[in-house]
């Protein structure tokens, strides 16, 4: 059940904020070489004269690196505030891209050592936001329309980003973007960090304990199911690109991961214009399972125009998904780990989408375009079924008073567990 929200402005009103736009337009611009390191690491090592084998071979283990390092970077933010680890993460990441561009593909150990040290080192800009909202926007229902706001311009990036890497190569070169975006990242790290919530943020005191945020079962529960979810994600990727190939109109593809865009943007945007009643626990089920129903017709394959279309239907229900699964992390961090408890959802979720791309080349091969987008419609299944099972551990505790209590134990006064702020 939902109600018209009450808070004025909507979208506005949290821009409005002190500190917010500059926050979320910092971190989105800081995340742009992540956001972009795949295609503008292909449109390099193709002008090198590398193959797309080892543009992949790059990727991946960029890719690996990166989901390393977040979860190890979130965790040392947590313990040193985010000024003394983002800002020099951001400055070695850039480096490293740096180091790729100027040296090239000749010497593929120093190749696959600059990407790695890229990889490792990429800041852990979005899950540090996140643990910024509460302190900045105060209000519970302000801190939920931010984290659906933050899924609406992920959504934005990941459509921009890839234009502006196009543009800079059509400007310069392949070498010159890559320098370029990582520039940005720093410039847009060093926004964040020198803004005053994230200098005075502070963690709160955490139990010393070697599983950090993942001795949460709750966590767990989510990371399990959101594995899946970007699994789902990745095989519909390439499974674009082999309809787009079977129509013979490579421009398809674009147009399918526009739509797909598109899609996330209108759900995630009449998702945060309404305040949610109700445990976020059961609405996360919900929405994975409107996003699994979603992906599902994908296998029809009908023609570009219809495609197009039920691109834009699957994407709907993927930023309110992620949006209202940032709430549920916020809920099961133990207590003194919610950077890192962010930055574990955006490596499984990673890591699934990586597999889901390796599992769908496979499967498209075997039985054509249609097992590619089943891959997908069978990932947002599993995710629900994974929610599904561990619907008693996702549960929040409640003590008596009708006080919700965190995962990690102590009693919090509103549903969104919120980090100290402290000078």
């Amino acid at each position: 059940m939902a109600t018209e929200a009450t808070a004025r402005g909507g979208y506005l009103d949290i821009l409005r904020a002190p500190h917010a736009a500059r926050l979320l337009a910092g971190t989105l611009v800081g995340r742009l070489p992540n956001g972009t390191g795949p295609v503008a690491m292909t449109l390099f090592v193709r002008d090198q004269g590398g193959s797309y084998t080892l543009a992949g071979g790059l990727i991946a283990a960029y890719g690996v690196a990166n989901a390393v390092g977040q979860p190890l970077l979130g965790r040392a933010v947590d313990l040193k505030g985010q000024p003394r680890v983002q800002l020099p993460a951001a400055v070695l990441s850039a480096l490293g891209m740096a180091l790729f561009a100027l040296t090239g593909i000749g010497h593929l150990g120093l190749a696959y050592a600059a990407v790695v040290l890229a990889g490792l080192f990429t800041p852990p800009l979005e899950g540090g936001l996140r643990a910024l909202w509460p302190s900045v926007l105060g209000r519970e229902d302000r801190v939920h329309r931010a984290y659906a706001l933050d899924a609406v311009a992920q959504e934005v990036m990941f459509t921009v980003g890839p234009l502006l890497v196009t543009l800079l190569v059509a400007l310069r070169s392949p070498a010159a973007a890559l320098v370029v975006i990582n520039v940005l990242g720093v410039l847009g790290a060093l926004a964040v960090v020198l803004s005053e919530p994230s200098r005075i943020w502070r963690s709160a005191t955490r139990e010393a304990h070697w599983l950090g945020a993942l001795r949460s079962r709750g966590l767990l529960a989510l990371l399990g199911s959101f594995f899946f979810v970007g699994l789902a994600l990745g095989s519909i990727t390439v499974a674009a690109v082999a309809y787009a190939d079977d129509r013979g109109t490579p421009s398809v593809y674009g147009w399918l991961m526009a739509a797909l865009g598109l899609g996330a943007l209108v759900g995630g945007v009449a998702y945060g214009a309404r305040q949610w009643a109700g445990e976020p626990e059961r609405r996360l089920r919900v929405l994975v399972a409107l996003l699994a129903v979603c992906y599902l017709p994908l296998t029809l394959t009908p023609g570009p125009v219809a495609m197009t279309a039920l691109a834009v239907l699957s994407g709907v229900f993927l930023a309110p998904v992620l949006a209202c699964a940032f709430i549920v992390v916020d809920r099961h961090a133990p207590r003194g780990t919610v950077t890192e408890a962010f930055s574990w959802l955006v490596t499984t979720f990673g890591v699934g989408a990586a597999l889901g791309s390796a599992v769908a080349g496979p499967a498209i091969e075997l039985a054509g375009t249609v097992a590619g987008f089943a891959v997908a419609g069978g990932g947002g299944l599993v995710a629900l079924l994974v929610l599904l099972a561990t619907g008693r551990v996702l549960a929040a505790p409640v003590a008596a008073g009708g006080v919700v209590r965190h995962a990690g134990g102590e009693p919090v006064p509103t549903a969104v567990h919120t980090e100290k702020n402290t000078h």
